[in-house]
């Protein structure tokens, strides 16, 4: 049977040229006037999955 992708972890993670697997920072979606400015520049920055979670992300994305 063909594998489907999770179209919710496609929405989440970025896949980049290279095959890694980038995430938004927490800290961004709401409450964001008690937050540090430094706080709120850096929540709009990706970073990367860590390695034992991107395998369980490539099992939900099998077709990117």
């Amino acid at each position: 049977m063909k594998q489907k992708t999770v179209k919710a972890a496609i929405k989440r993670i970025k896949i980049t040229g290279s095959g890694r697997l980038m995430r938004r920072k927490m800290s961004a979606q709401h409450l964001s006037m008690g937050k540090s400015k430094r706080v709120r520049r850096d929540s709009d920055k990706f970073m990367p999955v860590s390695r034992a979670d991107s395998k369980k992300l490539k099992k939900l994305i099998p077709n990117r």
